[in-house]
């Protein structure tokens, strides 16, 4: 067989679909460089999301699709990715430190948003993204517990407050700065005021992705990050019954009549599975979030069962991703954040960086 060259290579590419991106290798253009000596062969790639570790998954596939396909019997993959910032609202500013903030939301509570949440911040830093959490429920904050963490954020300046961080995420909430069991009785402005500052006062560190686990519902708080918070998209979480759905519609419609991009939908409680036998049953209905994303035409980004584990774990504070990282549920999460976090690759970049200040100055 005769040496492989570039054009045999590329060919062999096109014929594989990225899963995530929905693009073949080369139409995506992740190819960055392909180097040939006699019938090996050296490719790198470089995806725009995190797959620190779907990356070996995607090297072992491409060795045996360019064996087979393109005569290379050793192929060498250097597999990384690169996080740029995308655009958000028109009239919104986006902040210094943060390229991307992802929006999680639901139309009713009870639907299991927070722990999707907080189990979709720790799948994108576990793909290698530098992740931070907001908890924007100010009544009911739930993330400080659900992330093992405890204690008030410290000040440097006196004017800013420091992230708290565990399992490589940083987090702020409400629930730091207050007892655990002590109600917050606040109007709505002072609620969308205390979101306003957690999110600008906080000194979060060149964060890839800032993912804010929003309140249920479509009230003040989700205006105000509607209108105030410069959101690159959004991912809505449901269950499969009827009632669940028809909530999840109204937040959807919400960010469109925003402008901000809905990355997909995660479908939460799709199945129960018996922590006895493992029988999987549909209590909730069968479909719903399938039929919702068709019905949108948007992504849907996964569906997750109704286990014990998954509640046990967040109560714990260590979630499922982090207290069982190669169990079948936490690659359903890493799959999900790769998912939203390659949709969202596909939108439109942010260029404000990349534009000089122009100062007009009397001479």
């Amino acid at each position: 067989m005769a040496a492989p060259d570039r054009e045999t290579i590329e060919k062999a590419l096109e014929t594989y679909v990225d899963p995530h991106l929905d693009q073949n290798l080369v139409a995506a253009k992740v190819i960055s460089d392909i180097r040939i000596d006699g019938d090996s062969a050296t490719i790198d790639i470089q995806l725009p999301y995190p797959a620190a570790r779907y990356g070996q998954q995607l090297v072992t596939e491409l060795q045996a699709l360019l064996r087979t396909e393109a005569g290379v019997e050793a192929a060498t993959i250097n597999v990384s990715h690169k996080i740029i910032a995308h655009s958000v609202q028109r009239g919104v500013k986006r902040l210094e430190n943060i390229k991307n903030i992802i929006a999680v939301a639901s139309g009713k509570g009870g639907v299991g948003k927070s722990t999707t949440s907080v189990n979709l911040a720790l799948a994108l830093a576990s793909e290698g993204a530098v992740v931070g959490l907001l908890d924007a429920d100010i009544y009911g904050p739930s993330q400080p517990r659900m992330m093992g963490l405890s204690g008030q954020p410290e000040s440097q300046d006196g004017k800013t407050i420091e992230p708290m961080e565990n399992y490589g995420v940083q987090t702020m909430s409400i629930g730091f700065l207050v007892e655990e069991d002590t109600p917050t009785i606040w109007r709505g402005p002072m609620v969308t005021q205390a979101l306003e500052q957690l999110l600008n006062n906080t000194r979060w560190r060149d964060l890839d992705y800032l993912v804010i686990d929003l309140p249920p519902g479509t009230g003040d708080t989700q205006l105000t990050l509607a209108q105030k918070v410069p959101v690159s998209g959004a991912v809505i979480v449901t269950t499969p019954q009827d009632i669940a759905l028809l909530d999840a519609r109204k937040g959807l419609k919400m960010f469109e009549k925003v402008e901000v991009p809905i990355l997909g939908i995660v479908e939460n409680m799709s199945t129960h599975i018996c922590s006895e036998c493992g029988h999987e049953e549909h209590i909730f209905g069968d479909g719903g979030g399938s039929s919702l994303a068709a019905e949108a035409d948007i992504n849907l980004l996964g569906s997750l069962p109704l286990e014990i584990g998954i509640r046990l774990q967040a109560d714990s504070g260590k979630p499922t991703v982090v207290s069982e990282p190669d169990s079948r549920t936490s690659e359903i999460y890493r799959e999900i954040a790769r998912s939203a976090a390659a949709k969202l690759s596909r939108q439109a970049k942010d260029y404000s960086a990349s534009f000089p200040n122009i100062v007009i100055q009397n001479t």
